[in-house]
C-alpha cells in the first residue's frame, strides 16, 4: 500500500525535529512503558521520576519492594495499584530467570526475544515492541493507541483490525530504517491533528491522503 509510505514521508517532511526515547536501560524503558498505559506523557514522566528518586528503577530493588510502596510513588500515573503489581512481578521474573539482566533477552533473535518478553508478567505486545525497537534496535514497529486510530482512519486497515494486523501492514510498507521515525511521528501526528476527539481535519496536511474513515 503506497499510501502508508506516502503518509510517513509527509510526516517526515512536516516534523523536522523528531523526539526519541532517551532511556538506554531496557528495564527502565519497560517500566516507562507500563507507566504510560492509560495516562498522559506528563503524568507518566512524573511517576517515573518519583519511582526512580525514591526507590530506584532496577529489577533487584523493585522485586523486593512492596506493592504498596511502589504504588505510592506512581500514583500520579493512574491505575497505580495495577501498575505496581505489574512492575513488581516483572522485576521478580527478570531477577529469577535472567539474574536481573534484560540484555540476555534482547540479544536473542527478534521473534524469540519478542516471545520471551511477552511471556513476562504485565508485558504485552506494545511494551515488548517498544523495548525491542528503541533498546535492542530490532526491526519492529510498536502500535500504540494513536497509531491504531490513525491506521484505521486512513484506511490502512479495517476498523476491527487487531495489533498484529496493523503492525504487519506498517512494517510491510515502510522501509526498516524508518521504523523509529514512523513510530514517533505517527504518535506526534495523533496528538497534534488526528485526535481521538475533535480531530483537526480542516488543518490537516494529510487530508488529501485520508478517506475520512472512522472520523
Amino acid at each position: 500500500m503506497d499510501r502508508v509510505w506516502q503518509v510517513v514521508q509527509r510526516l517526515m517532511q512536516h516534523y523536522r525535529e523528531r523526539w526519541r526515547p532517551s532511556e538506554t536501560d531496557p528495564f527502565k524503558a519497560l517500566v516507562h512503558t507500563i507507566l504510560s498505559q492509560n495516562t498522559n506523557f506528563k503524568n507518566e514522566m512524573e511517576a517515573f521520576r518519583n519511582l526512580d528518586k525514591n526507590l530506584g528503577i532496577n529489577p533487584e530493588t523493585l522485586s523486593k519492594a512492596s506493592v504498596e510502596e511502589i504504588a505510592k510513588h506512581i500514583r500520579v500515573a493512574g491505575l497505580h495499584r495495577q501498575k505496581s503489581v505489574k512492575i513488581k512481578k516483572v522485576a521478580q521474573y527478570i531477577v529469577k530467570k535472567y539474574d536481573g539482566d534484560l540484555w540476555k533477552v534482547l540479544k536473542l533473535p527478534l521473534e524469540q526475544a519478542r516471545r520471551e518478553l511477552m511471556s513476562m508478567p504485565g508485558v504485552g505486545p506494545k511494551t515488548a515492541d517498544v523495548v525491542l525497537l528503541f533498546n535492542a534496535r530490532k526491526h519492529v514497529i510498536p502500535i500504540d493507541r494513536h497509531i491504531f486510530r490513525i491506521s484505521r482512519r486512513l484506511g490502512f486497515v479495517s476498523q476491527n483490525a487487531g495489533y498484529e494486523e496493523v503492525r504487519a501492514v506498517l512494517e510491510k510498507n515502510i522501509p526498516e530504517r524508518y521504523y523509529e521515525d514512523a513510530h514517533v511521528l505517527l504518535i506526534q501526528f495523533g496528538r497534534d491533528y488526528c485526535r481521538a476527539r475533535k480531530p483537526k481535519c480542516d488543518e490537516c496536511f494529510l487530508s488529501d491522503l485520508c478517506p475520512k474513515i472512522g472520523v
